[in-house]
């Protein structure tokens, strides 16, 4: 078996097993116990975690740094990284420091407009100047290119090779619709080893997307993780269908944990049947699967459907 960086993330899909990755949010100020507190409750229950870099344009500890804390604690993490707050040489002199400190998996994705902070009782930084030196397409190469060719983007050598095994994101349902697929082409052309996409609740529509990266041979060449986040109220969902690019929330699902007497449980087994549902597809090789600052529901989720324990590989 040939493996780019021989992560377990890596050494679960090459072995045929469906894979399964969750999220930890890092906090907003330097406090390395609220890390260890998000791993000791997620400890054991997934094959990779990612660390978010910056997300919604918040200011956070750093995802590299998130991620050795991690790694440290015996979790395998999965460092993000946005085209929104660093040129090419910035993002180029993290990824080696990445490598030094040990990780091996890699994001790449655009970010968050940096207006997305300023909601709720958040300010955010609005007025700050987003980067976007490169997009996401092209820093999936740049990776690429350093880990299998040792070069730099303006084609200096490295000293030796980073080892990466490179990851990104896909919106399938985000508009145009009929681009999203030729998008993701250009990701799996540039290097992408595996997709965690947006939400997905409408699985029909997903399932058509999907349908169209498979018949372009898409799936053969890339492992397609769809992502799914436990829903808490039909608010939540509400505000994701209309706030949330790409994101589609059929109605009938808002109306059902509108119902709901207990709406936590009702989630719990909505995201059970979509794990059930996302599993029958061709070409879905995995799950990404989150709830954002409700951790603690993960491990209950994940032994009901059925994906608890891990694969040992």
């Amino acid at each position: 078996m040939s493996l780019k960086a021989g992560t377990k993330l890596e050494k679960v899909l090459a072995a045929g097993q469906f894979a399964l990755t969750t999220e930890v949010g890092p906090p907003r100020g330097p406090d390395v116990d609220e890390v260890l507190k998000k791993a000791e409750v997620l400890r054991g229950i997934a094959d990779a975690y990612n660390v978010t870099d910056n997300q919604t344009a918040v200011v956070r500890m750093s995802s590299i740094a998130g991620s050795k804390i991690l790694l440290d604690a015996g979790l395998e993490p999965v460092a993000q990284m946005t085209c929104r707050d660093r040129n090419r040489i910035a993002m180029q002199s993290d990824l080696l420091g990445a490598a030094a400190l040990g990780l091996k998996n890699i994001l790449a994705i655009s970010g968050d407009h940096q207006g997305a902070g300023a909601s709720g009782k958040l300010k955010g930084h609005p007025g700050a100047k987003g980067v976007y030196d490169v997009d996401s397409i092209q820093l999936i190469n740049i990776i690429k290119n350093m880990r299998d060719e040792g070069l730099q983007a303006g084609g200096d050598s490295l000293t030796s090779k980073p080892q990466f095994f490179i990851g990104a994101a896909w919106t399938p349902l985000g508009p145009p619709v009929e681009f999203r697929v030729l998008r993701l082409a250009k990701k799996v052309a540039a290097g992408a080893d595996f997709i965690q996409t947006q939400a997905v609740y409408d699985i029909k529509a997903f399932a058509e997307q999907l349908a169209k990266a498979v018949d372009m041979g898409l799936t053969e060449k890339t492992a397609i993780l769809p992502g799914l986040i436990v829903p808490r109220s039909a608010g939540m969902l509400n505000y994701m269908n209309k706030n949330v690019p790409g994101v589609v929330v059929p109605q009938e699902l808002i109306d059902r944990m509108k119902g709901a007497s207990d709406p936590q449980a009702e989630g719990i087994k909505v995201t059970i049947e979509l794990i059930e549902q996302v599993r029958e597809l061709t070409g879905v090789k995995g799950v990404h699967l989150q709830a954002i600052e409700a951790e603690e529901l993960l491990p209950e989720i994940i032994n009901q459907a059925g994906l608890s324990p891990r694969p040992e590989v």
